[in-house]
């Protein structure tokens, strides 16, 4: 391969990586106030991303997230109150898009669900600990049956003998 061949190959892949700057996603920041950035920041904070559902949008690069940060930034630019955007997010999303969901019927289960849980499993743990008790202390050997079980016992320990 020839030098003017070599050096054609290399044209194309650095005019792609021209490029790439371009495909990335559009910047969110380009507020017209530093008070409508810090309130984008706060929002962010506020809102779960639903597609990582641990982190919130500001924390997360999924194709959801940018999605919504994009809303965000375009309801703040609107003018809009903190509380309408919180609003418009739940009324798209649900209130599950809040990390701090507001209690009311339908969010019962989001606040009270892991206590009624964990109430559910130590419950069911004692009540299987007293069963086992109870099983237990109903078990009475005979003098006879004790004698029997330690001759067995006895015999399990002593190692075979090889012929």
């Amino acid at each position: 391969m020839d030098r003017a061949t070599a050096q054609r190959g290399l044209i194309w892949p650095l005019l792609l990586l021209l490029l790439l700057p371009s495909l990335a996603p559009a910047a969110l920041d380009g507020f017209d106030a530093p008070e409508q950035e810090a309130r984008f920041r706060a929002l962010s904070q506020e809102l779960r991303c639903l597609g990582c559902q641990g982190q919130s949008i500001a924390d997360s690069n999924a194709d959801l997230a940018n999605d919504m940060k994009r809303e965000v930034r375009r309801l703040i630019l609107e003018g809009r109150s903190d509380a309408e955007i919180r609003d418009f997010m739940v009324a798209r999303y649900g209130d599950f898009v809040l990390f701090r969901p507001p209690v009311k019927g339908s969010t019962y289960f989001l606040w009270f669900g892991p206590f009624a849980l964990l109430a559910v499993g130590l419950i069911s743990w004692f009540v299987l600990a007293r069963r086992r008790r109870a099983v237990a202390a109903d078990v009475v050997l005979s003098a006879a049956e004790r004698q029997r079980l330690a001759e067995l016992l006895a015999a399990e320990r002593k190692p075979e003998e090889n012929p």
